[in-house]
This record gives structure tokens, sequence and C-alpha cells, in this order.
């Protein structure tokens, strides 16, 4: 079994530099929209079993375009959301973004993954929600050739992919996910192995 894990694609949120991780008021950009018809058509060789993806609009808007042109079911999960940024989210203030950036440092720096924005999501509870969803997936898949996209986002990858893939560290995940990248694993018998990144193939 194969998974591809696809950010979305640019939406007005981006441009504004909002933080909007929760509800449906930001869509995507012409821009967006123009990135998921580019990736959907790079995915038209593959038969997906099913499409998963964040209820942020964003991320829907993008698993849409990429549904109804590689003709496969569609379903929504908590499970894949951007994390949470408490008491900031709505809001474009430098102060947010600053103490965003020393959460990451905290988990990814100084390995202490409770470290949490006021209201908002630690390392350990967007684990506790990404980690079982994708062990549920592999172990119904474990024993099939079926391909799962998911279309999330780019902070929920870049702390949790390091967590589930056997050959992936934050060193790789720090150099970004850009908007519609595709990172590719598949299993394997020690586990969740990374093919490639953010479209790029890895060694091995």
């Amino acid at each position: 079994m194969q998974l591809y894990f696809v950010r979305h694609g640019e939406s007005t949120a981006n441009l504004l530099h909002e933080f909007a991780n929760s509800g449906c008021k930001h869509p995507l950009t012409e821009q967006g929209v123009a990135q998921a018809q580019t990736l959907a058509r790079k995915l038209s060789g593959h038969q997906f079993a099913v499409i998963y993806s964040s209820p942020v609009m964003r991320a829907v808007q993008t698993a849409q375009i990429l549904a109804e042109s590689l003709s496969a079911p569609l379903t929504i999960t908590e499970a894949l959301r951007e994390w949470s940024v408490g008491i900031y989210e709505g809001t474009t203030d430098p102060a947010g973004w600053e103490l965003h950036r020393q959460v990451q440092e905290d988990w990814f720096i100084h390995h202490k993954p409770e470290s949490k924005m006021p209201g908002g999501e630690s390392l350990l509870e967007i684990r506790d929600r990404f980690v079982p969803f994708i062990a549920g997936l592999v172990q119904d898949g474990q024993n099939s050739d079926h391909k799962i996209l998911l279309v999330g986002h780019g902070g929920l990858y870049t702390a949790v992919l390091p967590t589930i893939l056997t050959n992936v560290d934050y060193a790789l995940v720090n150099q970004g996910f850009p908007y519609t990248a595709c990172t590719i694993a598949e299993t394997r018998p020690s586990g969740l192995y990374c093919l490639s990144w953010c479209d790029k193939p890895l060694n091995g």
C-alpha cells in the first residue's frame, strides 16, 4: 500500500498571513485552484482507493478538485486538520507568528512536545489524532496494493510525518512543504518508508 501526502493549494489565508486552521473562511485563490488542477493532471495515471481531506476549506477544495478529476471517493477527517493555534486563530498578529515559531522550536529542537500556543494543540495532542488514523489505514491495507491520497497542511506534515516515516527526520521536513507538493510513502515490514519527499525521490 502507498500513501500520498499532499498539501493544499494556495488560499487567501496564505496571502493574508492569517491563522485560519479551524474554519471555512478562506477559499483557494485562482492560483491555488490552478495548482490543484496541475496536480490532478500529474496524478491522472494513478488509481486511488480513497481521498481523505482535512475539513479546512482550502484542503477540502483541493481534495474536491482531485477527487473529481481522479474519480475517487472523498472523505473528510479531523485527523488531517492543521494544528490549532488557539487564541491566535483568525489573526495576523506578528506576536502570534513569533510564538508559532517558538513552539515549533520547542518541539523539534528542544524536545518539548508538550509546548503549545495558548488554547492550542501540543505536538503530543496532534500525534494523538493523526498517528492512530494512519495506523488504521496501514492496518486495513497492509496486504493490498491500494493507493490512498491524503490532503492536509504543511504545518501538520512537518509536525508528524517524522513520527510515522521510518527514514524521515526534522532536518528533511524543515526544508518546507510547498503548495500541492506530494510525499509518497509505502508500507514495508519495518514500517512506513518514504519514497519521495515533496516530489523529490529519496535514496534507498
